[in-house]
């Protein structure tokens, strides 16, 4: 690792003084050509790089051999509408000029026409004296002949290193000694490979602007331009250059100091900077729900106090699994369950995610028991791993909450009720489909409590 982290230095100092930082010294510096009397017409955000209603051919005039001179003009083609003439590589170029707070020609937003000018000098010259090298750059990234791939997995320190079990693949055949009643099969469980639990989780990249000389952490190479030069994963910090955003593997390993908050978090960010299997709100409420509350009657029915819910929701994004859930704190367990619940509801992609939830509901809608659960554990095995265990045992749990039903009046179909909602919710927000589809969400879950064993 340390030969490979002075590797890394060494070439990353080597491109410091490389083509491409080199380009953006050169560049040409914009020069305003400023209009010698004072334009009525001009809008309040432009200066006196402003000339009014002039031809292009005039723009060309003002510019002519000044590599870097600028000035802003009313289209005589269309007035009302303005125009960046730019003289570059020994002609004037144009640009349609726009304002909306800040200027811009195209995605990059400018404080002022000065930095618009000079980060497009930058990026025409750069692109001008480098574009064979750029390609070559964005399609080969030197670093993944030199192991980068591996160095970038040595900077992630905290690695969900646990093992579990490959989702099982289940097939269901009826005894043909057995009346053929959903509850009466046996299972066939095909043996497969223990694996690493994949926890994969792409980059959410963001356009970012950085401050001093900075170099993509993927290929390596310097990221030019004013502002704007590349995109920062914001979940772990990774800096690239935005083409090169595209061929990063997905292996986000959120960084905590970046979480700001543990409800409403992206699920697999969460078990991922917290190097957890699943949530800590999941296992830390049904611990404490097991604990003291399985024959409260009515549980995840009842309700319990909204102002005291929100504050469990406060503690655990202050202080995380140091949160105390305890019977001292909140004697009343239907608090907790509704803590559990509001999480699991605030989630921004639910449990049962957004790209398989028609399978389920198409599955729920299958006549024949066993081509139902054959159905369901397919769609089971089409989750990403951190919701498919997230699932799994908040299942096992509430199978075991139907076990006390003769307390807590809580079976598998009541249970499906509270939670086939919460689990489960449809990507189009549409209310008539929403409504249609509860009672498949309630069969969803009802199916998963009585079945967890075979179908996890």
């Amino acid at each position: 690792v340390v030969v490979k982290n002075k590797t890394f230095s060494k070439i990353k100092q080597s491109f410091f003084r490389s083509l491409v930082y080199q380009l953006q010294q050169e560049a040409p510096r914009p020069k305003r050509i400023t209009c010698p009397q004072e334009m009525e017409s001009r809008p309040k955000y432009y200066g006196r790089e402003f000339h009014g209603l002039i031809s292009r051919e005039r723009a060309d005039e003002l510019l002519a051999g000044t590599e870097g001179a600028y000035l802003i003009r009313e289209s005589q083609r269309q007035p009302g509408t303005y125009t960046l003439a730019l003289r570059f590589g020994g002609q004037t170029l144009n640009y349609r000029l726009f304002y909306d707070g800040k200027h811009f020609v195209g995605e990059k937003r400018f404080e002022s026409v000065h930095d618009l000018v000079t980060d497009g000098l930058i990026t025409l010259y750069i692109e001008t004296k480098a574009a064979e090298y750029i390609a070559k750059m964005t399609t080969n990234p030197i670093y993944q002949h030199l192991g980068y791939t591996s160095l970038l997995r040595d900077k992630i320190t905290h690695r969900l290193n646990r093992t579990c079990s490959e989702p099982k693949k289940v097939t269901f055949q009826q005894d043909e000694k057995i009346s053929p009643s959903p509850l009466s099969r046996r299972t066939t469980i095909k043996d497969g490979p223990e694996k690493h639990c994949n926890y994969e989780k792409i980059h959410n990249f963001k356009v970012h602007t950085f401050r001093g000389p900075h170099w993509c952490e993927y290929c390596a190479n310097f990221m030019w331009g004013l502002i704007a030069q590349g995109v920062r994963c914001s979940d772990c910090g990774l800096n690239v250059h935005k083409q090169c955003s595209k061929l990063v593997p997905s292996d986000c390993q959120p960084d905590l100091r970046r979480i700001k908050k543990v409800f409403s978090c992206d699920l697999t960010t969460l078990v991922k900077a917290h190097n957890t299997p699943r949530p800590m709100v999941l296992d830390m409420c049904i611990k404490e729900i097991e604990h003291r509350g399985l024959t409260s009657e009515g549980l995840y029915r009842v309700s319990g106090f909204t102002e005291h819910i929100e504050d469990v929701r406060l503690a655990f994004d202050r202080d995380g699994e140091k949160a105390d859930i305890s019977a001292n704190m909140y004697p009343d367990i239907n608090i907790i369950a509704g803590a559990l619940k509001l999480y699991l509801r605030d989630l921004p992609i639910s449990v049962i995610t957004y790209d398989v939830y028609s399978k389920f509901i198409q599955a729920a809608k299958i006549t024949d028991p066993d081509s139902r659960l054959e159905a369901v554990h397919d769609g089971l095995l089409q989750l990403p791993p951190a919701h498919y265990e997230t699932l799994r045992y908040l299942m096992t749990h509430l199978k075991r909450v139907t076990m006390y039903e003769k307390d807590n009046y809580m079976n598998s179909e009541n249970l499906g009720i509270v939670f086939g909602p919460t689990l489960m919710r449809p990507p189009d927000q549409n209310t008539l489909a929403t409504l249609n589809d509860m009672r498949y969400q309630k069969l969803i879950v009802q199916l998963l409590i009585e079945h967890e064993d075979i179908l996890f």
